[in-house]
């Protein structure tokens, strides 16, 4: 039992070592004329490209998969599979911070607070993928539209198809990541809170655990709330100025 459990747990090398690649590849090779100001970021993105999309259309696989899904089912092969794919994202994408923007601390502790759900789901408690794995689905469905439209703000000062892109993005990208992450994801958080506080996991998924599976994806939802609220208030003005400047 012990070994099986080793080498479960050096599954997540293989996705690592494909993340770390992409990094590098997009560093060094993809992005090598743009702005080494930018450079660390778009790498990010990258990598963000080669999960968040993947992970949405697998972890939706992996659930449509489980005939007994549900909060409290135990954890299948696939979906543990989904999870270690996830893992091997946000820990090269946590180096990536450490080394660039150590200050960061806010993503940094994301990232964090995201491992730790992942991991205790995946190798402390073997159920709740299921709860985790729709979390995923909402946070990465969004994933492909907003490093698009991160990369192209990254570089709307320096080139006019990035500014247009960014243009042309920013109202399509700001509504549907306001129906899912303001919408869909406080809706299906106050259903799984709904059945873990009346005891529907009690000895299977400990109370510690899941209350600070809550904690964590509240506080990530409230962040992106207040995020996308920002957003809307720039686009709001910016907007603004241009019509009083077409009217003077």
């Amino acid at each position: 039992m012990g070994l099986e459990l080793e080498l479960e747990s050096l599954v997540v090398l293989p996705f690592l070592f494909m993340f770390f690649i992409i990094y590098l590849f997009g560093y060094f090779i993809l992005f090598r004329n743009w702005s080494p100001k930018i450079r660390p970021e778009s790498a990010s993105c990258l990598i963000s490209l080669f999960h968040g999309t993947p992970a949405a259309i697998l972890g939706s696989a992996a659930i449509i998969a489980d005939q007994n899904r549900g909060f409290v089912a135990a954890n299948t092969g696939f979906q543990k599979l989904v999870l270690d794919f996830s893992t091997a994202y946000f820990l090269m994408d946590l180096v990536h911070y450490l080394v660039f923007f150590p200050g960061d601390v806010l993503f940094i502790a994301h990232h964090l607070a995201t491992l730790f759900v992942i991991v205790t789901c995946r190798h402390a408690v073997s159920h709740g993928a299921f709860s985790v794995i729709v979390l995923l689905v909402l946070a990465e469905v969004t994933s492909a539209c907003q490093n698009a439209w991160t990369l192209a703000a990254a570089r709307k000062g320096e080139d006019r198809f990035a500014s247009k892109v960014f243009d042309a993005l920013s109202l399509p990208f700001y509504a549907l990541y306001s129906v899912v992450r303001g919408f869909i994801g406080p809706y299906y958080m106050y259903r799984m809170v709904v059945f873990y506080a009346g005891g529907g996991a009690d000895g299977l998924v400990p109370r510690w655990v899941w209350i600070s599976w809550v904690v964590v994806v509240v506080m990530a939802i409230g962040v992106s709330i207040m995020w996308i609220s920002n957003l809307w208030l720039e686009l709001y003005r910016k907007r603004t100025r241009k019509l009083e400047d077409k009217i003077r």
